[in-house]
Parts: C-alpha cells; sequence; structure tokens
C-alpha cells in the first residue's frame, strides 16, 4: 500500500490479494537463488497481470534480489529498479516484460516449451524445472489467452502452472458488467488440469497444497482458480473496483494496518524479519542449485552442444556450410533463407523454427526435422497453428528462458496480427526472429487483404527492432549469418520475397557482400549522379534495371540499398 501511495500512483489491490500466493511461491515452492538469478535450471515466475507489479518488487526485496527500501519508495520514478510495469533486464528477478494483458501468460507457454524441449534434448539432470503464471481477469479476456491456452492443451505442457486471481473486478467494476465465462470448463476443453481452489487466498497451507497437486501432473498444463478479494483486508475497499488502480489515501492505509495489526508508518520492514527472510530463500537457493549442478555433471549433456544453445548461437565454424548463390541466378528469399536454416541446424543446436500454419510457405521448413510434440520434445519444427499472436509471444517465451534460439514465421501482411508480440521481443531485446514473406506487390493476384502496403513502415517504426529486407539471396544468407551470431542478441524481423528475383551481380555484388552488414550501401555508383534512387528488398535490382535504363537516355543515378534502416543508424558518422 505504501509505494503506490509513495507515488499517487499504482495498483495495490491485486497485490494486496495475492501477497500470500507470492509469499508461498517465494518462500515455499519455487526453486530460485537470489545470490545466482540467471542459473538455467531455476522456476521461473510471470506476473502476467503485471499491474500489480509492487508484488514482485516486494517479494523480490524480501528474498534478497537486490532490491532495497530506497527502491520500492522510488515505485514508479524515474531511472527507478521498481518501474510501474516490470521489465527483463531492469530488474533482477523479472523474467519477461509484462504489462499488456494476456501476452505474460503467452510468454509462459513459451518457456514451458523451451523448458521441455532442453529437457527431451538433454536429459532431465540437465533441465528440469515449472513455470509460474499468475494472471487475472482481463489477461485471460484477451484474446491471446484462448489462442496461448488451446497451444498449451495441444502440446500437453506438464510444466506449466498458472494461477487466475478470480477477483471479479475489473477497471469499469464487477466482471458481471462483461464477462461470464466458465472458464474451468473453457480450459478443460482445451486439455488442461483445473482445480477450483475456492476461498483460501489467504491459507498458505492450501495454497502450497494446491500449488503442489499441479506441480504433480506431469501430461497437462494446469490452471488453479484462486477466489481472491481486491483490496483485502481493507476495511474500506475490500472487493471494490477502486482498489484496483487508484492508490488508497493515508486513512485508508491506516485503517488497514490497524485491521492486520502492524504500526501506522510507512514502509514499516523490521529488520530482522527481512534478514530472517533473506537468509532462508538464500539457503534454499544455494542449496536448489547445488543439488542441479550435480544433477548436472552427472547427466551426461553434451556441454558444447549445451553451450552453444545458452550462447544463442553456433559451434566453431558454424557459418562455413552456408550456401551461397551464383551471380545472375534468379531466387526467391524465401527460398534462400530456409537453405540457411537448414544449412546451419547441424551446428546452430538452439535453432528452432515453426509457423502459424504456413511453414512450407514461409522458408521455415526444417529438413529431415521432427515436429516438437509431447511425444517428441526434441523437435525442432514448431507447428503453432493458426494463432500468430500466440506464436510470437510464445517465441518470446523460448528466447527470454534460454537455450532455445526461436524463429517464426508467416505472411507480412499477417504481421498485423503479431505485432504486439514482436514490440514486446524489441522492448525486451529478446533474441527472435520473426520471418515474414510474401511482401510485395508480386502478391496481388491474393487481392487487398493479402497486399502488404503500409506494414513496412509501420514496422520500421517500432524501436529497437531490426527489419532487415534483403536485396537477394546472397544478401539474405550474409544477413542470416550476422542474426545468429554470439554477439546479436537482437530481434528481428526478416521480410523477404514470394517470388524468384536475381542474385546481384558485378558491382552490385561486391558491394553487398562488402557493406551489407552495414545496413546500407551504394550498390551502383553512377556517373556524375544527378539523383540517388533508395531501394530494399524486392525493389532493388527494380531500381537498377531504372537506372539502367535512364542512362540510355543519358541521365546518371546512383542507386543505395537499405536493407537494414536501424543497423545503418548505427554506424559512425564517417
Amino acid at each position: 500500500m505504501d509505494a503506490p501511495l509513495y507515488a499517487k500512483s499504482g495498483h495495490q489491490g491485486t497485490a494486496m490479494s495475492l501477497a500470500p500466493l507470492a509469499h508461498v511461491l517465494y518462500s515455499r515452492v519455487m526453486q530460485h537463488n537470489p545470490a545466482n538469478p540467471h542459473w538455467p535450471n531455476r522456476d521461473r515466475f510471470i506476473l502476467s497481470n503485471g499491474h500489480a507489479s509492487i508484488l514482485q518488487y516486494s517479494m523480490l526485496y524480501l528474498a534478497g534480489y537486490g532490491l532495497e527500501l530506497d527502491d520500492i519508495k522510488a515505485f514508479r520514478q524515474w531511472d527507478s529498479a521498481t518501474p510501474g510495469h516490470p521489465e527483463v533486464g531492469h530488474t533482477a528477478g523479472v523474467e519477461v516484460t509484462t504489462g499488456p494483458l494476456g501476452q505474460g501468460f503467452a510468454n509462459a507457454v513459451g518457456m514451458a516449451l523451451a523448458e521441455r524441449h532442453l529437457r527431451g534434448r538433454f536429459g532431465d539432470g540437465a533441465m528440469h524445472h515449472h513455470t509460474f503464471v499468475v494472471a487475472g481477469d482481463g489477461c485471460l479476456m484477451e484474446g491471446i489467452s484462448h489462442e496461448a491456452a488451446s497451444l498449451a492443451g495441444h502440446q500437453r505442457l506438464g510444466g506449466l502452472v498458472c494461477i487466475y486471481d478470480d477477483n471479479h473486478i475489473t477497471i469499469d467494476g464487477d466482471t458481471n458488467l462483461t464477462y461470464s465465462d466458465d472458464v474451468v470448463a473453457r480450459f478443460t476443453s482445451y486439455g488442461w488440469h483445473v482445480e477450483q481452489l475456492g476461498e483460501v487466498a489467504d491459507d498458505l497451507d492450501a495454497l502450497e497444497a494446491g500449488i503442489r497437486r499441479a506441480m504433480a501432473v506431469t501430461d497437462k498444463p494446469s490452471l488453479l482458480v484462486l477466489r481472491s478479494h481486491i483490496g483485502y483486508p481493507s476495511p474500506d475497499l475490500t472487493d471494490r473496483h477502486e482498489a484496483h488502480g487508484n492508490p488508497f489515501n493515508a486513512e485508508q492505509v491506516g485503517r488497514t494496518k490497524a485491521v492486520m495489526g502492524i504500526p501506522d508508518e510507512p514502509f514499516w520492514a523490521p529488520a530482522e524479519l527481512v534478514a530472517a527472510y533473506r537468509s532462508s530463500c538464500a539457503e534454499r537457493g544455494a542449496q536448489a542449485q547445488a543439488a542441479w549442478d550435480a544433477s548436472f555433471a552427472s547427466s551426461g549433456a553434451n556441454l558444447a552442444e549445451w553451450n552453444a544453445c545458452w550462447a544463442s548461437t553456433g559451434l566453431p565454424g558454424w557459418a562455413d556450410a552456408l550456401p551461397t548463390y551464383e551471380q545472375g541466378e534468379k531466387i526467391a528469399t524465401r527460398v534462400a533463407i530456409e537453405k540457411a536454416f537448414n544449412a546451419s541446424l547441424a551446428s546452430v543446436p538452439g535453432l528452432v523454427a515453426g509457423a502459424a500454419d504456413l511453414t512450407g510457405n514461409t522458408g521455415t521448413k526444417l529438413a529431415g526435422q521432427i515436429a516438437m510434440t509431447p511425444e517428441h520434445p526434441e523437435g525442432r519444427q514448431v507447428y503453432y497453428g493458426v494463432r500468430e499472436f500466440a506464436m510470437g509471444a510464445a517465441m518470446v517465451g523460448m528466447a527470454l528462458h534460454g537455450g532455445v534460439r526461436p524463429v517464426g514465421s508467416t505472411f507480412f501482411v499477417f504481421s498485423d496480427y503479431v505485432r504486439p508480440a514482436v514490440r514486446l521481443a524489441a522492448l525486451s531485446e529478446a533474441a527472435c526472429t520473426f520471418v515474414f514473406t510474401h511482401d510485395s506487390v508480386a502478391v496481388g493476384e491474393d487481392g487487398p487483404t493479402h497486399q502488404p502496403v503500409e506494414h513496412l513502415a509501420a514496422l520500421r517504426a517500432m524501436p529497437n527492432l531490426h527489419v532487415v529486407r534483403p536485396s537477394d539471396a546472397n544478401e539474405t544468407v550474409r544477413l542470416t549469418k550476422t542474426l545468429l551470431s554470439s554477439q546479436n542478441r537482437d530481434t528481428n524481423a526478416l521480410i523477404l520475397t514470394r517470388q524468384d528475383i536475381p542474385v546481384l551481380s558485378g558491382e552490385a555484388a561486391q558491394a553487398s557482400e562488402r557493406d551489407a552488414t552495414r545496413g546500407g550501401y551504394v550498390v551502383r555508383a553512377g556517373d556524375k549522379p544527378v539523383a540517388t534512387v533508395f531501394a530494399t528488398g524486392s525493389e532493388v535490382h527494380v531500381a537498377l534495371d531504372a537506372a539502367v535504363n535512364l542512362e540510355a537516355a543519358g541521365i546518371s543515378v546512383r542507386v543505395v540499398a537499405l536493407p537494414c534502416w536501424k543497423c545503418f543508424d548505427e554506424q559512425p558518422h564517417e
């Protein structure tokens, strides 16, 4: 209550009602080590309803992840370690960036997929943990939750446990205004194990027992429906929608503290209590990691492949097998990327690829690879079904889990459907590669619904995203090499052609080989040019043809290719 009051902004109601649950997870259930927040086999915790961030920050403070009371006091302030919503890479112990409701839930599905995949590849001794996600009514109303829950149920992700905070409240008021889903029936139909925990939000032992029952289910993801009361134990605002996003005033905070039997002073945290909490978490964490260290040492896991997976790159010399194409040959860049991925498979062990029901159309069909299924979790071909948004958010979860380098694809026009996940991937600096094909006017016969026009500008406007539209097949391969290098942890969107386009030749080929990875280069210098033509992707060869025609008419132009505007912008001025 104190941090939102101090900030004059924030969401304390959900955090208050879920404090016992968070306490049980962090102090009794989860295997986590505050001294090493990134050890591979830790349990993952995701707060999908990220507006309740003060709940997670309170637990990270108590558990000893590096937050102190001054950080809690700086809640929602500029440059603080406790921003308004959890941000991965900014606050130790935060696994994903959450805020847009439902995406954290879908990220958790991706994390559970990554865990099970690595377990299938390297064995139980190397990887075996759970993914816990807390979600609210808003998360389950958002359409992405339907896509992601369906995918998780089909994949039978036994390592995934979702606790649904069934508090009956949204910003507008009681959920009966907008929401009458039978959540139990819905998730049961998806193939989930579902248990209604009932009115146990303040019963620590009942919460722990319910969570452990869910953890024991190995062939289905689990949903635990927890009936909580937002704002509890406030005598003024329990079960009131005002408790959601409006900070309690000082008098309301004081009356609540009186009910709790604690002093009415801001940020009350007895030193001996905090020290005991941290000591307990440190001891449990050290034991959990030591047990895993021993388990991993005897697991027989291939260390070279394991390290390459976690470094998100290839084995030494991995790029030597990448294909090259003859000058003047014609090949679609979607075909070039597929050949590049297939050439990389044996030596880039973390690479997994899939599509939203367009695997064979978008260059992400992996030769000789089996599908990732419950029976074959080690499979590297992921079939996401017609679920673009869930695919993108699951990829973010996979990448941020670590050990997996996900590639996912669809037609470029459907970037509209996956865009929110691409944005959070870029914001999170998740090493995801989104492949978008059928990018130009050459798909016009499909009609305006399948004709991408504004999409390139829309993606280029997105901060932190490398939008890469290669000029030919060789450039596609060259840029793929950059994307899969150990130095590259960026989010990338590859914009590729369906139609065959010429492989650059002569001066253009030399320029591409020398400078394409800079993001922009002069593809044809011209003789005392009077104008410069800029082009990307499938328009580069059209621009070159136009330059030849103009030159025949006595007009010299320079042609510049800009395969990646962001890469070019990052170059030194000279």
